[in-house]
């Protein structure tokens, strides 16, 4: 009888556990800054639907250019008051627990890292004007980011510097009083990426969301099971991150390919990818998008 109590307690120990990982939920994150009709930064963090929003972009920087933001018509940084009101919606998405990043780079713009000394002198420009640092130019204000995603999709192939930049912002994590400076990315599925290869194998990177579009060969179709789940199962082993997110558009015409319906993802695609070691969850291309489609909604169970 002993015995069988023993067994039982560590039943009532073990089994919750169980449950618990059965219902782990992934996360949604979301770029915004795009498209002034997605609606303010507020309206968007009080969906509850994601937990990271990428600000995009600081589309120009590096090799002696002055850095600069573009929000789209969401405000002009060249303005008298620029895009520092922007600081209330960050600060509204902070008190609900939402991660607000400053994405650099994107797919247009003007960048470029020339050297190691060109991405330190990025990285404390990146510091001082969005993170813990001081200058008073901040671009979007008092608020302070979480962090850094690197979106970038220009430039010479896989450059060193790239990693030089993870590595000086990570050093900041010294000076934020036990708060991370956190850093994301988006590289294409084709392993390895293009750009960021190096910087990814520094280990340094929080959360990869992988964009599984515009990319035949590892976006998910009907006739390319194979190619997305190998390259999937690839980059998850590959490569040292906290979380990996499958990155998608947010509707048919938010980009060229790539797409998958709400019901492909909730019977297929999201039930595969739960069953990896990291799955982090999903990150949509873009808030504009997602507002038109409803996509995070319609997924938003089952991440």
């Amino acid at each position: 009888m002993a015995t069988s109590k023993f067994f039982f307690t560590i039943f009532l120990i073990i089994f919750p556990s169980f449950l618990l990982k059965s219902d782990a939920r992934g996360e949604i994150a979301v770029y915004w800054g795009q498209n002034e009709q997605e609606g303010t930064l507020t309206k968007t963090c009080n969906t509850r639907r994601y937990a990271y929003v990428n600000i995009a972009f600081l589309s120009t920087f590096g090799n002696g250019r002055n850095p600069k933001i573009n929000l789209a018509g969401h405000c002009d940084p060249d303005s008298g008051k620029g895009c520092r009101r922007i600081s209330n919606g960050i600060k509204n998405c902070q008190g609900q627990g939402i991660k607000v990043m400053i994405s650099i780079g994107g797919g247009g713009g003007s960048y470029t890292l020339t050297s190691d000394g060109d991405a330190t002198a990025v990285a404390d420009y990146i510091w001082n004007n969005f993170l813990g640092g001081w200058s008073n130019s901040r671009p979007l204000g008092d608020a302070v980011l979480a962090g850094v995603d690197f979106d970038i999709e220009q430039g010479p192939g896989d450059s060193p510097h790239y990693a030089a930049l993870a590595r000086r912002l990570s050093a900041y994590n010294n000076r934020r009083a036990g708060k991370r400076v956190y850093l994301t990315a988006a590289p294409q599925c084709p392993f390895p990426d293009h750009w960021l290869n190096g910087a990814l194998r520094t280990g340094l990177f929080d959360c990869v969301w992988i964009q599984f579009y515009n990319n035949p060969s590892c976006e998910y179709s009907s006739r390319n099971r194979g190619g997305f789940r190998r390259a999937w199962r690839q980059w998850t082993s590959s490569i040292q991150a906290r979380k990996f997110f499958i990155g998608l558009p947010a509707s048919r015409s938010a980009d060229g390919s790539g797409y998958i319906s709400p019901e492909t993802m909730r019977s297929e695609v999201l039930p595969f990818l739960k069953g990896f070691e990291g799955y982090g969850g999903v990150m949509l291309w873009d808030r504009y998008n997602d507002v038109q489609s409803g996509f995070s909604s319609a997924i938003r169970g089952s991440v």
